[in-house]
């Protein structure tokens, strides 16, 4: 017994090793950097619970002076608002749905497939990256309206079907996966479309998952496109919808706008949350900066 405690007196007593000043800065500008990111939506959030005379009075404070969920009742009751939520639902629902299927096909193809002019398709798939989007508004408007699709949810949907962000994306992971793999599939007799559904796809969803938030950020927020497109209040999307809503003779209603955004920014959130894992994986995976 004696000996134990004289072993365990001997014995040096760990410490645990001090935190670094480094650590602590990155932290401390990381919490601050969270805290400036999130101010803008509490303001938002705060403000979308004051009528339009507070607002425009007192813009700086946080804090209602009195409470209303006016702006929420209006927003609901005065506009069409199921038909624009709705619409903005099937819209970014249907992008979502093409971009992940053929984007990821046409990534498969640019990455495993050896085909003639597949490097120069890739160059294209890269040029059409730098190209801005405004400038090929009007041949897609004049594109569509020439198919019959104006005023139509088909013709907001059909021009973002596939992206040429989506597809790099895509082919970067795939480009990644081992050649091995895809020949042992093919030595058993596997088919290209079953490699590609049974194999490829389900390695592929961290992409998937980023470019699902991706297009449904930029398919759910899009205000131009829409705008041109639709004709009738029928055919409006949310944004579209709460932008000609707020708008009147008096000026524009901060309030609903507050609370239109409150409720547009909502369905972003809870998708993140629900794949922000593979989200990080994706962006980790494909090289997205």
């Amino acid at each position: 017994m004696a000996a134990l405690i004289v072993a365990g007196a001997t014995q040096p007593t760990r410490r645990r090793a001090p935190i670094r000043v480094s650590r602590l800065v990155t932290y401390g500008v990381l919490i601050v950097g969270a805290v400036l990111m999130l101010l803008p939506f509490i303001w938002m959030l705060l403000g979308s619970f004051k009528d339009n005379a507070e607002i425009i009075a007192n813009s700086t404070a946080w804090l209602p002076q009195v409470w209303t969920f006016e702006n929420y009742a209006r927003l609901i009751g005065g506009l069409n608002f199921t038909t624009a939520f709705a619409n903005s639902v099937i819209v970014a629902g249907a992008c979502v749905l093409g971009n992940l299927v053929f984007c990821s096909m046409a990534g498969y193809a640019l990455a495993k497939i050896d085909f003639a002019g597949r490097n120069a398709l890739f160059v294209l798939v890269l040029g059409m990256l730098m190209i801005p989007a405004i400038a090929t508004f009007v041949p897609l408007f004049v594109l569509v309206t020439n198919l019959g699709l104006s005023n139509s949810l088909p013709g907001m949907i059909l021009p973002y079907l596939v992206t040429p962000l989506g597809v790099f994306l895509m082919r970067q992971f795939i480009g990644e996966l081992p050649d091995s793999l895809l020949e042992a599939a093919r030595l058993d007799g596997a088919g290209e479309w079953r490699i590609f559904a049974q194999i490829v796809l389900p390695l592929s969803k961290p992409p998937l998952a980023t470019l699902a938030i991706l297009t449904f950020l930029a398919q759910w927020n899009n205000f131009l496109w829409p705008l041109v497109v639709a004709q009738t209040e029928d055919r409006y999307t949310l944004p579209v919808a709460l932008a000609l809503y707020s708008v009147g003779q008096n000026g524009t209603n901060y309030g609903l706008l507050l609370a239109g955004a409150v409720i547009v920014v909502v369905p972003i959130l809870a998708l993140f949350l629900f794949l922000q894992r593979q989200f990080i994986e994706g962006v980790a995976s494909t090289g997205i900066k």
